[in-house]
């Protein structure tokens, strides 16, 4: 199944307020059900039992409400592990959780280097050309001090289906729109290994979860 990139609605707000809005509820949906929070919180234990850390900072890339990074530090303080948030997005109206947030630019963070431990992004990764993810993860490992994390879904023709199948459940018109031009738009494992590798990581990790979900961590030199 060929990559064809598409432009999804959410990207530049193409809709009402109140269209936008039911279109976040829906990836709050898709991130509690299937597998979004599930695949973050593994790579986060993952960096913390690597490095015996009990206490994380993280950045959360293209956040939204930070619904997955709030989800996954609840998560972690049962365990005795601090997790420490801040938010970015470029679009202001997209963060309304009233918590730490910063609107910027993926492709220029804007931190001093070493700012966190960890850079994180969900359902981010397939809306970058393959140029523009790996200046993403670049810029993720100059600001980071642990790792970047990439939570992102997987190009497949069931997947594909499945976005289709599931019309409809959303909420929004957005939505129908957005689902099935993710998938088509998404990396396969092979092909996000190859361009994190073009990166300055010191080492490249990939897993897949639960519905065609992939959890990538490079870690920094």
């Amino acid at each position: 199944m060929k990559r064809i990139p598409s432009a999804e609605l959410l990207d530049t707000d193409a809709g009402t307020p109140e269209e936008v809005a039911a279109s976040l509820a829906d990836l709050r949906w898709f991130n509690r059900w299937f597998g979004g929070t599930h695949t973050t919180l593994r790579m986060v234990e993952q960096v913390a039992r690597t490095t015996q850390a009990k206490s994380l900072s993280i950045l959360e890339v293209a956040a939204g409400s930070g619904y997955v990074a709030h989800a996954t530090k609840d998560s972690l303080a049962t365990q005795g592990i601090q997790l420490s948030i801040t938010l970015l997005d470029r679009i202001a109206s997209h963060v309304s959780n009233g918590g730490r947030s910063v609107v910027g630019d993926a492709l220029a963070l804007p931190f001093r280097d070493s700012s966190f431990d960890l850079v994180s992004c969900c359902l981010f990764a397939h809306h970058l050309s393959p140029e523009e993810l790996v200046q993403f993860v670049k810029q993720g490992l100059r600001v980071c001090r642990k790792a970047v994390l990439i939570n992102d879904l997987i190009r497949n023709p069931a997947h594909w289906a499945l976005a289709y199948a599931g019309t409809p459940l959303y909420r929004s018109r957005i939505t129908r729109n957005d689902a099935p031009a993710s998938v088509r738009q998404a990396y396969t494992g092979p092909e996000m290994l190859e361009l994190l590798r073009k990166t300055c990581a010191a080492s490249v990790e990939i897993d897949t979860y639960y519905l065609f979900r992939m959890g990538a961590i490079a870690w920094k030199p």
